[in-house]
């Protein structure tokens, strides 16, 4: 009745519940044939039931007929606009693990599942759709597109590209292939619904990477260092050409394409702290790089990557990138891609005409001693996931 919050955000990042999701292991075959996800305590569904088992609150309110619970984006629509409506976009009920791909709503098997009732989810609606009016001090101001941000991005270069692989690197890191028509049948990645309107849905396969950025502030607590100074070491082990060691990146779990929720981080070898940075930042594209292998299973021949996110500023890194990938590297400079996707996607047909100012385009470059290190790098990953 009040849209107040029973609970403090609780992040993706967040695994409180992972020991209690290890039971429905068996089942995971199942929920991801439902919602086109692995089976991991990051999404929402496993942090739902942790709020209704521990917090009186959460429990109060659902004695008493009042809970809602849902992605945060329904708790900000809910709080935004006049009336405390309740409603769910694909992009974020598709994260919750409860939302089924083929009825584009929650699964009622997935819900018996989890132990939650259906009467204290959102109703699921479209990307598009009239969600209601935002108060502002200007007037009411109508609300169409709601969405996530990983989904907006590709939009802030113009119409989905399946032929192009768009790649973020920001605390975790993500690459992803638009696919139409039918649902992609990829076991060892995600899939999800970027967009849909009334008579449309286009999907995306996206591999994660949980540890890009984060991975360097793990490294700069371990290291005692501040992460731009780090980062200046890297350059100077880089122009001397040290042989860094490898390292094995679990920072928050590893994700796609081998999902793994807990790995001891670890380094393979010795060298100097400038060794170690740049050991991390290849380990990021490593990762990336095996995500982009099973991509390249689905869809057209990909001829280019596009690159967003903070990380996206380091050139070894994107050079790793290309040089492993052996395709074409875009960065842009627009540090805004996701509000910019955000509004193609408002504007619609309007947008058509819109300019987008793609950032410089690298080519990639053979590097046979990187490829060399990226076969020892998956070796000695596979030895660290052997039981």
């Amino acid at each position: 009745h009040t849209g107040a919050a029973l609970s403090p955000v609780i992040s993706w990042q967040d695994r409180r519940n992972a020991t209690w999701l290890e039971h429905l292991a068996p089942r995971s075959a199942e929920i991801r044939a439902i919602t086109g996800l692995v089976l991991t305590p990051h999404y929402g569904a496993s942090k739902m039931r942790w709020c209704l088992d521990h917090l009186p609150a959460v429990q109060e309110a659902r004695a008493d007929g009042t809970l809602v619970m849902g992605p945060l984006a329904s708790f900000l629509v809910c709080r935004l606009i006049a009336g405390l409506p309740l409603f769910a976009d694909p992009a974020n009920a598709s994260r919750t693990q409860l939302w089924a791909l083929a009825r584009q709503d929650w699964s009622p098997a997935l819900l018996a599942l989890f132990g939650i009732d259906a009467a204290v989810l959102p109703r699921t609606v479209t990307s598009r759709y009239a969600y209601g009016d935002l108060v502002t001090s200007a007037g009411p101001v109508p609300l169409t597109v709601v969405t996530g941000d990983q989904s907006a991005v590709p939009f802030a270069f113009g119409p989905l590209d399946p032929a192009i692989a768009y790649v973020n690197l920001g605390t975790g890191a993500f690459a992803q292939r638009a696919v139409s028509g039918t649902l992609p049948d990829a076991p060892r990645l995600l899939v999800s619904v970027v967009w849909s309107t009334a008579d449309r849905v286009d999907y995306l396969l996206e591999g994660t990477v949980n540890g890009a950025a984060s991975a360097l502030d793990w490294l700069a607590e371990r290291e005692g260092a501040p992460v731009t100074e780090l980062l200046g070491e890297a350059d100077g082990a880089l122009a001397a050409r040290e042989t860094a060691p490898l390292f094995i990146n679990g920072v928050s779990g590893l994700g796609a394409p081998f999902w793994v929720s807990t790995l001891e981080s670890r380094f393979i070898g010795t060298g100097s702290r400038g060794g170690r940075v740049l050991a991390v930042l290849e380990s990021i594209a490593f990762l990336l790089q095996a995500n982009l292998e099973e991509m390249r299973l689905h869809g057209p021949p990909l001829t280019g990557l596009l690159v967003t996110g903070g990380l996206s500023a380091s050139d070894y890194l994107c050079r790793c990138l290309g040089s492993l990938s052996n395709l074409p590297v875009t960065r842009t400079e627009d540090p805004e891609a996701t509000a910019r996707g955000l509004a193609r996607l408002v504007a619609g047909e309007g947008a058509s005409a819109w300019s987008v100012d793609h950032g410089p385009s690298q080519p990639p470059v053979l590097n046979r001693e990187l490829e060399q290190r990226y076969r020892q790098w998956r070796a000695a990953l596979e030895q660290a996931l052997r039981p």
